[in-house]
Order: C-alpha cells, then sequence, then structure tokens
C-alpha cells in the first residue's frame, strides 16, 4: 500500500467513522474553532482531571480532512497531561510546516498519515483546525460552568 492510499484510508476512517464526534457531558473545557475561509467549524470539549485529560471529544461540521485531523487529535490527547498535548499539537505544526524528525512523527501515531497536507496549501487551515484549537484551549483555558 502507498503512501497516498494509506493517508485516504486512514483519513476515510475517521471522516465516516469518528470515535469522538459526540457532544460530552460536563466538559471541564469548551471552545469553538472556527475556519472562516473555508467554512469548517468544531466545539472541542475536554474532561481534565488534575493535569490530565480524560477524555475528549467535537461536534461540528465540515470537510473530510478537518472532521477526521480533530478525531485523530482527539484520540491522541487523552490520556495526556496538558503539556503534552500542547508538545503534540506543536509537533503536527511543524509537521504540516515540514521540519519534523522522524521520531516526533512517530509521536502523532495515525496524525503522521495527513504529512503531505503540507503539499496542498488549501487543505492546512482543515487540518490544523483541530490542534489549533486544543492549543488555544490549554493555553488559556477557562473552565467550562
Amino acid at each position: 500500500m502507498d503512501t497516498k492510499e494509506l493517508y485516504r484510508e486512514i483519513l476515510n476512517e475517521h471522516n465516516l467513522n469518528p470515535i469522538h464526534k459526540q457532544n460530552m457531558e460536563n466538559p471541564s473545557f469548551c471552545l469553538e474553532g472556527v475556519n472562516p475561509s473555508c467554512g469548517d467549524q468544531i466545539t472541542l470539549q475536554l474532561k481534565m482531571e488534575g493535569d490530565k485529560i480524560t477524555d475528549a471529544s467535537f461536534i461540528g461540521s465540515g470537510c473530510a480532512v478537518s472532521q477526521a485531523s480533530a478525531d485523530m487529535m482527539a484520540d491522541l490527547v487523552i490520556g495526556k497531561t496538558k503539556e503534552e498535548a500542547l508538545k503534540l499539537a506543536d509537533i503536527f505544526d511543524r509537521m504540516i510546516k515540514g521540519s519534523v524528525t522522524d521520531e516526533e512523527l512517530e509521536e502523532l501515531d495515525e496524525a503522521a498519515a495527513l504529512q503531505d497536507i503540507s503539499h496542498m496549501p488549501a487543505r492546512v487551515k482543515c487540518a490544523m483546525l483541530g490542534w489549533r484549537t486544543v492549543k488555544e484551549m490549554l493555553s488559556s483555558p477557562v473552565e467550562t460552568k
């Protein structure tokens, strides 16, 4: 299986059968992320106990890339500390910009399949939506009441 076929398979699986696309009851944090240029929109929800993310979900609409990327991101940050999740968001950002090591790519697990998005400028903001939203949420968290 070539890289492009693997990319399509992973993207389609997360888009058609997202594990984390659902509304969460009583999230600790909730933040809307929007790509005004294309209309992609998500509302990211995180549940935290202490400094550890115990659950992550999102609701929203948009293209396959934005929705699949948000699902992969949610999957990766569960069980991570705030600092670990921010590090993953930074690695994803640098992967899209083309400056990531092979070891860092491994940390992204399935999200590394989106590496070729960097060659599709119109899709970069789509892939970054969930990651940008989690970064904003964790950098200046405001707890949900």
